[in-house]
């Protein structure tokens, strides 16, 4: 075996992580030195709160917070064990921490200053996707995100997204100097490709964007040509041939199809791969290989993704073969939070549990260690209950005159029954079925619709980023590889926290997978369970093992040791992550998004007392969406 392949070799033995425990949950001893170097303890009863941003290993949807859903959902079960009468009553219950859990709870408290609210969530920190992961090295506290990633072109928010974010004293004008637009380029760091071994027979990393992160990352100009970079690339003569002339078409091979909206009418109705093969006459296996993942975050191969969405959304190769008239200049993608949008999320929990950190602004919010033991105390009107998984919501009596909702959890193995004059589900729709099994079977039908794209987002901290800056790389793209993208974290500083200043500092590098089966004629909800499956049926050893991997691959001629360079991995599994946004390759699409015969506009119409929020509500996986939705959702049971 070579020695880059041993576990040893890997760093699989060095002691810092939590896998120790099944799929990723920490040991007891583990646990206690992680949350110490933060000031805290992670005792569970009786103690101090614990420190969910500050816990590595495998997080989003750790264990202990998806099992009880799936014996309802998977399993059928219905028998809880509950009170027969309500332990609590509230104006409002929320189920669902995320954005738009917290939004619903927070233009409810707006409109109802009085009101006593619950929400109620399945994991042990809020934030739903937005979430933060921390790592600590020596004496610096490191701060990434491990899902929603960016407050992404907020000039064009709605009024009601804009107001929130004022409310909030969020600054977006402020990113223009949190974010080093200039950092990569300083740094001579550009895009790159990454083949690895396992798939293509050798590790070799190449210093050349094929236009990946043209939109998405200010990296430095590749100094290589197209015609460099193809030599380099680990395919046969034939595919390189095929590679580079595809890379160097200039000539419209679309002038049959007229007019610039029939154009991209006809390029949301082609897969990428038959623009390639049928269109552009690109049908070499080696190139559609190389080509077959890089669709990103739709959760889907070349063969499922439109070509409209490859072009202008991923940034594949055959802009101008299609036709299409030259970019227009796009919103900088510079309004991020070292943690994400989990900044929104901190600074809405702060707004209605003031007790949970001290005033302050954005900026010294990103240093402000949240007391958790806050979040849900008897006198406080917002009371947000963590690793609460509820089972059952119904309305007490006829939902058309019905004074009530009563909501059934369970907690520790515990059941609870509580009562609430209004709720909102800002839940995943998929769950809701089983939820509210008395809701009308053709809502029922809708809410079962969506099937949300499996995410892997994994936090690495390096001590260093010396290997990056001798290869000039600063994000990587990876033909079938584990992760199919790569990149030091996006270098914003705020308030008291610097990002790395120079590759002797520790960093933290994003990595992302998102699991689907590619060229098996399947739809991509189809692509999505099943790789929902294959992502829960991960045991955190092996994700782990493939992060190392691939890092070492990628890294390794320039020195990286992952033994010694990695410092901490936190793996943000989401088995439900964004929400599905609909193909016209798969689904009947309609001219007006809000159209009825549209599944989303049909599972969100309110119910009684009982109404919907979550980007699952508007199909689109956006923090925007997220906002309106909560917005919707209260105003439906304000009017009611």
């Amino acid at each position: 075996m070579k020695r880059r392949n041993t576990d040893h070799y890997l760093g699989m033995d060095r002691a810092i992580t939590r896998r120790d425990f099944v799929h990723g949950a920490s040991l007891l001893a583990s646990g206690t030195m992680a949350a110490s170097a933060f000031g805290g303890s992670l005792a569970r009863d009786g103690g101090p709160a614990t420190y969910p941003p500050a816990m590595t290993g495998l997080r989003g949807n750790h264990v202990g917070s998806f099992e009880v859903a799936h014996q309802l959902g998977r399993e059928g079960r219905t028998d809880w064990r509950t009170p027969t009468k309500p332990s609590e009553d509230y104006d409002l219950v929320v189920v669902g921490g995320g954005l738009s859990g917290l939004s619903a709870a927070y233009f409810f408290l707006q409109d109802n200053p009085s009101a006593s609210i619950l929400i109620l969530d399945n994991h042990d920190d809020f934030g739903g996707h937005a979430k933060r992961n921390e790592f600590q090295i020596g004496d610096r506290t490191l701060i990434g995100y491990g899902g929603s990633q960016t407050l992404q072109e907020p000039s064009g928010y709605s009024g009601i997204v804009k107001k929130l974010l004022r409310d909030l004293s969020v600054d977006v004008d402020r990113f223009e100097t949190a974010y080093d637009q200039d950092f990569y380029k300083r740094n001579g760091l550009r895009g790159g490709l990454f083949f690895g071994e396992e798939s293509w027979g050798e590790n070799r990393t190449i210093p050349f964007d094929i236009g990946y992160f043209t939109d998405y990352i200010p990296v430095a100009p590749s100094d290589m040509t197209a015609d460099e970079a193809v030599k380099l690339i680990p395919v046969s003569d034939e595919g390189r041939t095929e590679l580079l002339r595809l890379l160097n078409l200039k000539e419209n091979l679309l002038t049959s199809v007229r007019g610039e909206d029939e154009l991209w009418e006809f390029l949301s109705n082609i897969s990428y791969r038959d623009l390639l093969t049928k269109h552009f006459g690109i049908g070499h296996p080696d190139v559609l290989r190389v080509f077959q993942d890089l669709t990103g975050d739709a959760g889907a191969g070349i063969d499922s993704v439109t070509a409209a969405t490859a072009l202008y959304y991923t940034g594949l190769p055959g802009w101008e073969a299609a036709g299409l008239p030259q970019a227009e200049a796009t919103e900088p993608y510079i309004h991020h939070f070292p943690d994400g949008n989990a900044s929104v999320a901190r600074l809405l929990v702060r707004a209605m549990i003031p007790g949970v950190a001290p005033d302050g602004t954005m900026d010294e919010l990103v240093t402000t260690r949240f007391d958790y033991s806050k979040l849900d105390v008897a006198d406080s009107a917002v009371r947000l209950r963590l690793e609460s998984t509820v089972v059952h919501v119904e309305h007490d009596g006829d939902p058309a005159t019905s004074e009530r909702t009563l909501v059934k959890y369970m907690k520790d193995g515990q059941g609870f029954l509580i009562s609430a004059t209004n709720c909102v589900l800002a839940c995943n729709h998929s769950i809701v079925p089983y939820l509210c099994p008395s809701l009308p079977k053709s809502q029922r039908e809708a809410l079962s619709f969506q099937e949300k794209t499996p995410i892997l987002y994994t936090s690495v901290a390096l001590s260093n980023w010396r290997a990056w800056k001798e290869l000039g790389i600063g994000a990587v793209v990876a033909p079938s590889s584990y992760y199919v993208h790569a990149l030091l974290d996006f270098p914003v500083s705020m308030g008291d926290y610097s990002f790395s200043a120079n590759p002797d500092e520790p960093i933290i590098v994003h990595m992302e997978r998102f699991p689907h089966l590619y060229d098996q004629d399947l739809s991509v909800r189809e692509q999505h369970r099943l790789g929902r499956y294959q992502l829960l049926g991960t045991p955190y050893e092996t994700i782990e093992r493939n992060t190392r991997a691939q890092l070492a691959g990628m890294l390794g001629e320039a020195g990286f040791d992952p033994a010694k360079d990695i410092q901490g991995i936190t793996v943000n599994r989401w088995a439900h992550g964004y929400a599905y946004y609909y193909s016209p390759l798969f689904d009947e699409m309609y001219d007006d998004w809000d159209d009825a015969r549209y599944p989303h506009i049909q599972a969100r119409q309110p119910f009684g007392r009982i109404a919907f929020a979550n980007a699952d509500s508007a199909a689109n996986a956006m923090f925007e969406s997220a906002v309106e939705e909560a917005h919707r959702a209260v105003s439906e049971l304000k009017s009611r």
